[in-house]
């Protein structure tokens, strides 16, 4: 079943990007594992998916233990707490989420003690919702700037939520908006900067995202199914 859906969704990204003039290799699938066990994960793995998402620290931790020889490259997508990044940060491929100076500065003192740069995206709250983090497009540029004396942290590209709705066109001008985003910061002329990427797009839409330039699409029930909930 696992394969089928990876084989499936590798087909509809890759028309996706045939229509947008894009090349296939540029878009990377992340299998968003929250709450499935690492049994799920290794199938995924084996399907040739090597990036893998987690919510949660705890979980991702717990994962990470058991699946030690996998050839993951782990992200964490969810809302990072400052107390939780010295748990990942000698280790992390990608945090998708960073929407503060605070947060940044407490990621680039443990990735310097950890003797690395640790990539970040930073999250923007494309919709304007109130229940979603991130910060408001207008002030993105303000949270890159305040992180120039980050020299551990990479300011890799953008990442946003879309609203859930049921046409996946209504998408469309919020993932057009963060590619124009993406191309203003990326004049910026600051050493920590360099907008490679746009994590956007999830099972309903994430064809529309890879369209409007997404390089990281964030799968989940495509591939896993639903959550149980609870």
């Amino acid at each position: 079943m696992i394969a089928e859906s990876v084989e499936k969704i590798r087909e509809r990204s890759d028309r996706a990007c045939l229509k947008s003039g894009r090349n296939a290799s540029d878009v990377t699938l992340l299998a968003v594992a929250k709450t499935f066990p690492a049994e799920r994960i290794a199938e995924v793995v084996s399907c040739g998916v090597r990036d893998i998402g987690e919510n949660y620290v705890q979980e991702l931790l717990a994962k990470r233990e058991a699946l030690t020889d996998a050839g993951i490259r782990w992200h964490f997508i969810g809302h990072l707490q400052s107390n939780k990044v010295k748990y990942i940060a000698s280790w992390i491929h990608l945090i998708h989420a960073v929407d503060s100076t605070r947060l940044a500065e407490e990621i680039n003192r443990k990735a310097e003690s950890a003797g690395r740069i640790i990539d970040v995206l930073l999250e923007v709250n494309s919709t304007g919702e109130e229940s979603k983090f991130g910060v408001s497009p207008s002030d993105v540029e303000g949270l890159v700037r305040s992180v120039e004396h980050c020299g551990n942290i990479r300011v890799y590209g953008l990442m946003t939520m879309s609203l859930f709705l049921p046409d996946p066109e209504g998408s469309r001008p919020y993932y057009r908006s963060m590619r124009k985003l993406r191309e203003r910061l990326s004049q910026l002329d600051q050493k920590n900067v360099e907008m490679k990427h746009l994590s956007m797009g999830m099972t309903g839409d994430f064809e529309v995202a890879i369209e409007e330039g997404a390089t990281i699409v964030r799968i989940g029930t495509a591939l896993f199914g639903k959550r149980k909930p609870g």
